[in-house]
């Protein structure tokens, strides 16, 4: 036996003893062997009779591998031998000594069958073409059903070849020209019929008379020949309603055939007018031909309403078209049928006067007011009424291509207007009577500039392009902002230059432009770049709410949402060109308010807003700043004096009101009343209280450092030291408000007052609480408190000197404050 063997005998004997120390493993398991080789014997008898079933199925698949095999091959034979005769043949019938030969012999043989067959198809179609057009020709003026019926046909023959076509890669343009030659030819032979029967009952009626109607005698003929010539044109109309394709959106809506012929009269009366040498026919005057449009509308419009309306309305009631306005309103398509010779009228001007900038702004001007009379007057909303009829500025801007060239006419003039307002004398003026008196002054070039700025929205206003729109209000309105814009800064920064100690050593300015840089009219100077930049921002805020700038603002948002793959918003302007321009929040981010609305967030003039927003802070500061500078210089001579602690003491008793102002604050007094005085007609009360504010807190540290805190008073000197801050209060409250001064300077009015308490005084109304009740019952009113009283309690502690502070009234002065002012008073230090 081999060592395979023996392994593999080896193998199975282990296998058994597992099996049995598996199955007997106790002297008890000896009880069940029989069952146990019982089990192993039927065991046995399936492993055998699935190993018979799997020897089975294996010899039947390798027999039918078999049969397969020789199948296949005899296939192949019997392929070979078919080729091979196949090859023969075709070198018999072609005459080839090869097979390749044969077959390419063959082929163009086949070529010529496949032409001839295909000329055979064009020659019955040119048959049934024919007959169609001859079957219409014998029965037009006998039956319209008869004759309508084999056009219909070869139109849709028509229809159906230009498919075909398309699917052949353009294999038959000869055939589709033919075919749709002779069904346009039959259609201009049915129309023709159809309108001269038409135009013969408009004869019966004096059409184009005005005041005319349909009698009853010949409203069922009027009828009638509206009806068919509605049945020549309606497969037209269905198959222009049911195209989507976004050319046929630019397309204008299709003239009705019963319009067409009604306004044929009217076509050739205005050609007559204005397409000749007649007067009426001028360059300088398109209102005239737009106004006889509106005069026909006029005229006529009662009759096309009664006489078509009923037609239409029937005729179109339950199909499809009767959500086209054009096809169902009567007046509607009255309108439609005039605009054509508007078109060819635009057309043929249009090159004459482009080239002439007013003529063309005056055409333009013309042709938008015409679109918005027909909209507002005549309801007239063109084919589509989910958008608004786009007008003829539109055909004539886009379609015709016009838009550059009025954009930039419209643009010079904007530029040469701007120029001359301020080149003009007076443009630097601040205009007093154009706004309240309460208002602050802006520049009459400011007010002039917003008046043009505002003429050129009602210039496009009524412009139906969101794109055309957005490029009038970037490329001139917004422009010409950024314009006066540089202007104001560089007033305001050459102002600056010529005040800055350094320009004045190097430029070498003069003496008489140093006066127009001082007092007031540096301020004046000064208030002009602020009105005008507060007047043109104010005025941009109030645009950003009117209606126009609203929607043109949202249509910019979804349009910026919408395409935020990076294509353009309008025209050739991109995303960053418009945010920059505009508003830099151009994408939408609106928030909702309580009711659920969309809050809408930005604007259209942000920017521009902005940039005249930082002019007018940045002016408004200047102002302040020249104003509190030149105060503070008139009162150094003021601050240099000392005669408050020397002062006569008689005089301490005396009536501080009857007290004269300190001859060295005049100087201040005066201009005071100068800077103030023009600034409370320049200003409005906000900015001016808010400079004043500022001038007051300046004017409080100056006087509380360099006087108050510096020298020495008397009773007599601090009572004239009251006079004189009284003084100046009662100068700034003249021009800007009572009580506005002392609450700028508040520190420094309680600071006096704290400073000219008497010498002597009465129990204060809290030492009157603990005296006798006797004195308590007689009501004896506290009088003023006494210097040296305050000057106990102030200096015993900060909560005493808080309850001084509170009973004299004094909000901002401080305990260490109100004990440095008690400190000045020579009574105390003597």
């Amino acid at each position: 036996m081999s060592s395979n063997g023996m392994l593999r005998e080896s193998s199975k004997d282990t296998r058994v003893e597992d099996y049995l120390d598996d199955k007997l493993q106790s002297p008890g398991d000896l009880d069940t062997l029989d069952a146990l080789l019982e089990n192993v014997i039927s065991q046995q008898k399936l492993l055998k009779q699935q190993l018979e079933d799997a020897r089975r199925d294996s010899q039947d698949a390798q027999d039918q591998a078999m049969r397969q095999t020789a199948r296949v091959q005899g296939t192949a034979r019997q392929f070979q031998e078919e080729q091979g005769d196949i090859d023969r043949r075709l070198m018999i019938v072609t005459q080839s000594e090869t097979s390749d030969e044969a077959v390419q012999r063959f082929k163009a043989s086949m070529d010529v069958l496949w032409k001839i067959d295909v000329a055979r198809g064009y020659a019955e179609t040119l048959k049934e073409v024919e007959a169609l057009h001859n079957v219409c020709a014998s029965q037009l003026g006998k039956s319209d059903r008869a004759a309508l019926e084999p056009y219909r046909q070869l139109q849709n023959l028509a229809t159906n070849l230009r498919s075909l076509q398309d699917a052949a890669e353009g294999a038959g343009p000869q055939l589709l020209h033919h075919v749709a030659t002779t069904a346009a030819t039959l259609r201009r032979q049915i129309q023709t019929s159809f309108s001269a029967d038409f135009e013969r009952t408009l004869k019966r009626l004096h059409w184009p008379k005005s005041d005319i109607s349909v009698p009853p005698g010949l409203r069922h003929e009027f009828d009638h020949n509206v009806r068919r010539l509605l049945d020549l044109q309606r497969p037209e109309l269905e198959a222009y309603n049911s195209d989507t394709s976004l050319q046929h959106k630019n397309k204008e809506p299709v003239v009705l055939l019963p319009l067409e012929v009604l306004v044929h009269p009217l076509s050739l009366r205005f050609d007559y007018h204005f397409a000749g040498d007649r007067p009426t026919n001028r360059l300088d005057k398109p209102e005239y031909f737009l106004n006889h449009i509106t005069d026909l509308l006029n005229t006529y419009g009662s009759f096309v309403e009664d006489s078509l309306q009923p037609e239409l309305l029937c005729y179109f009631r339950d199909s499809e078209l009767s959500f086209n306005p054009c096809y169902i309103d009567a007046t509607s398509a009255f309108v439609t049928a005039l605009l054509p010779m508007l078109r060819r009228k635009l057309s043929s001007t249009l090159p004459k006067i482009s080239l002439q900038s007013n003529l063309f702004s005056h055409l333009m001007h013309e042709v938008m007011t015409f679109d918005t009379t027909l909209r507002e007057t005549w309801n007239y909303a063109g084919s589509d009424l989910d958008s608004e009829w786009r007008g003829l500025a539109y055909y004539v801007l886009d379609r015709l291509d016009y838009f550059p060239r009025w954009i930039k006419v419209e643009r010079d003039f904007a530029l040469e207007r701007y120029e001359s307002i301020i080149s003009s004398p007076d443009s630097g003026d601040l205009d007093h009577d154009s706004v309240a008196v309460s208002a602050t002054k802006p520049t009459k070039a400011a007010i002039r500039v917003n008046d043009l700025l505002e003429t050129i929205t009602d210039r496009y206003r009524p412009l139906e392009s969101f794109s055309q729109k957005l490029r009038f209000l970037i490329d001139i309105q917004i422009s010409i902002f950024d314009l006066f814009h540089t202007r104001l800064h560089e007033s305001l920064q050459a102002y600056l230059t010529m005040t800055s100690s350094i320009a004045r050593t190097v430029q070498g300015i003069s003496k008489e432009e140093q006066a127009d840089l001082q007092g007031v009219k540096g301020l004046d100077r000064l208030c002009r770049v602020f009105g005008s930049a507060e007047y043109l921002e104010r005025a941009m805020r109030d645009w950003s709410d009117d209606v126009f700038f609203l929607e043109l603002w949202e249509e910019l948002q979804n349009r910026a949402q919408s395409r935020s793959d990076g294509r353009n918003l309008a025209g050739p302007l991109s995303a960053q060109e418009i945010a920059k321009k505009t508003s830099s929040t151009i994408y939408p981010a609106n928030s909702l308010d309580e009711d659920g609305d969309e809050i809408i967030q930005g604007a259209l003039f942000d920017e521009t807003a902005a940039a005249y927003q930082r002019l007018r802070i940045r002016s408004e500061a200047l102002i302040s700043e020249t104003l509190t500078y030149n105060i503070r210089e008139s009162l150094r001579p003021y601050s240099r004096i000392n005669p408050w602690a020397s002062l006569s003491s008689s005089s301490a008793s005396s009536d501080a009101v009857s007290l004269a102002l300190t001859a060295e604050l005049d100087p201040t007094i005066r201009l005071l009343s100068d800077y103030l005085g023009f600034l409370s007609r320049a200003l409005a009360k906000a900015p001016l209280r808010r400079i004043v504010r500022q001038l007051c807190s300046s004017m409080q540290s100056s006087i509380w450092d360099n006087v108050l805190m510096r020298h020495s008073f008397s009773t007599a000197g601090a009572a004239q030291l009251t006079v004189d801050i009284g003084g100046l209060c009662e100068t700034i409250d003249r021009y800007v408000g009572d009580d506005v001064a002392r609450s700028g300077m508040r520190k420094l009015v309680e600071g006096v007052t704290f400073l000219s308490l008497p010498v002597r005084g009465e129990i204060t109304r809290d030492e009157q609480g603990t005296g006798s009740a006797q004195d308590n019952n007689r009501g004896a009113s506290p009088r003023r408190l006494g210097l040296f009283d305050a000057e106990r309690r102030v200096f015993m502690n900060n909560e005493n000197a808080r309850d001084v502070l509170e009973e004299l009234g004094m909000e901002v002065l401080s305990e260490s404050e109100a004990r440095h002012v008690l400190e000045r008073r020579v009574e105390l230090g003597s």
